[in-house]
């Protein structure tokens, strides 16, 4: 037998220990596994990543994921829900094991969530509720109507009368349930009329140009709700841009970072604040138990909290809830 250098030894064994190193890593020296047979690979779609609130959520989700060694992927429809039932099929031939679902519509994606059971994928349904919630192994959600809610009584606490535009999505139930909550806690009382009902698809820029168009109506207003936080910047930068938000008071939902800035500088009136990473914690969590076969509620309603000038200051400018 050819007798080896211990130049040679040494490199044998550095070599050795590269593979060694390459095999706990990823489970596997051939190219079988990528981190190992036990690895979970999670699948993730919101309605947009155009939000920095959808953007913070799948941070902590991934984060997590990741900390315990697994996969997260992530898609974005663009608010298309023909895309994001697409973007789900796609994922589940990838071979994920769970779905972090943010429905566009909460009608419309039956089918990817046919898909899903038929697939035996659970679901995960994160701050918007679908119909079909048969098909999903638990929702957590924001108390949206109380959010809307919670921005009628500051508004009606501080206007004795109001008219009112109110800026919606559509088909997006959380935002819907606002709108509702709102809508109900003003009802009855002539004293507020909602004098106009714009669609601004959840979306800055859709708001904006909604708005624009309204201004050049001529309408009069007082007051501004917007279905979350940037459908109210967009119709603050339409206000602005027009020189007319003098006295209009500007409602959001969502509590961002963008908006507690607006508030503390006076040209929001007030946002209802969700919690982003008590959401993602939270389904994280759930997730993770569901998948090991134990009990999990199926349905978590997380509160929300006003934000206005009068107690911004108690609030982290830069962070979310």
């Amino acid at each position: 037998m050819k007798e080896i250098s211990a130049k040679q030894f040494t490199f044998v064994c550095f070599m050795v220990g590269i593979l060694a190193a390459i095999a706990v890593l990823y489970g596997s020296i051939d190219g079988q596994a990528v981190r190992g047979e036990n690895t979970r690979k999670f699948g993730a779609t919101y309605m947009t990543m155009n939000n920095p609130y959808f953007q913070q959520m799948n941070a902590q989700i991934q984060e997590i994921v990741e900390a315990n060694g697994d996969i997260l992927i992530y898609r974005d429809p663009a608010q298309d829900q023909e895309k994001q039932n697409e973007q789900i099929l796609d994922m589940l031939e990838e071979g994920i094991t769970g779905l972090f679902l943010n429905p566009v519509n909460w009608e419309t994606v039956r089918p990817a969530l046919v898909a899903c059971k038929k697939a035996d994928v659970p679901v995960f349904v994160i701050d918007t509720n679908v119909y079909d919630d048969k098909y999903v192994a638990f929702s957590i959600l924001s108390d949206n109507y109380d959010a809307g809610v919670q921005c009628a009584e500051d508004m009606m606490r501080k206007r004795s009368r109001a008219r009112v535009v109110v800026i919606d999505s559509p088909g997006t139930k959380s935002i819907d349930d606002r709108v509702k909550g709102f809508m109900d806690t003003i009802d009855g009382d002539a004293s507020y009329e909602v004098v106009a009902l714009l669609h601004g698809k959840g979306e800055l820029e859709v708001s904006m140009d909604v708005m624009q168009g309204l201004l050049e109506t001529g309408q009069e207003f007082d007051v501004v709700l917007g279905g979350n936080d940037p459908t109210a910047l967009g119709a603050l930068a339409a206000l602005q841009m027009d020189q007319k938000q003098d006295g209009i008071l500007i409602y959001g939902i969502d509590g961002s970072p963008d908006g507690k800035v607006m508030i503390k500088e006076g040209y929001m009136e007030g946002s209802s604040a969700q919690q982003p990473l008590v959401i993602a914690n939270e389904a994280v969590s759930m997730a993770y138990d569901y998948l090991d076969g134990k009990d999990v509620e199926e349905l978590v309603i997380v509160p929300v909290t006003m934000i206005t000038g009068n107690n911004i200051d108690e609030f982290d400018l830069a962070g979310w809830q």
